[in-house]
């Protein structure tokens, strides 16, 4: 069974940028689809991006293409949200996921069986 915690989180402004991290402890970390999403209160939890198994394959949500990169690194069990251009409207709680009987990318939150606890991100106007 993984374990991940996420930290990176912050106040940042309009425009400036943000690096998330997720740690995975446990079995293989290459054997497990990764995921981003983000919630806020009285929201339902948003699909950010994705990451295959192997790292090769990514996906995002259309109000992150361009500006955010899901990347990850086997070496260091890590998994990383790099988030440019930051609007008000990315604050939000950020969650990683792991599947760990796909090989993903995955959009949808009903896949992903580990869930971190969460990091806060705040983005001012």
């Amino acid at each position: 069974q993984v374990q991940l915690v996420e930290f990176g989180g912050g106040l940042v402004q309009a425009g400036g940028s943000l690096r998330l991290s997720c740690a995975a402890s446990g079995p293989t970390f290459s054997s497990y689809a990764m995921g981003w999403f983000r919630q806020t209160p009285g929201k339902e939890r948003e699909f950010v991006a994705a990451i295959s198994r192997a790292g090769g394959t990514t996906l995002y949500a259309d109000s992150v293409k361009g500006r955010f990169t899901i990347s990850r690194d086997s070496a260091k069990n890590t998994v990383y949200l790099t988030m440019n251009s930051l609007k008000p409207e990315d604050t939000a709680t950020y969650y990683c996921a792991a599947n760990s009987y796909q090989l993903g990318p995955l959009r949808n939150n009903h896949e992903y069986g580990y869930w971190g606890q969460g990091t806060q991100v705040t983005v001012s106007s």
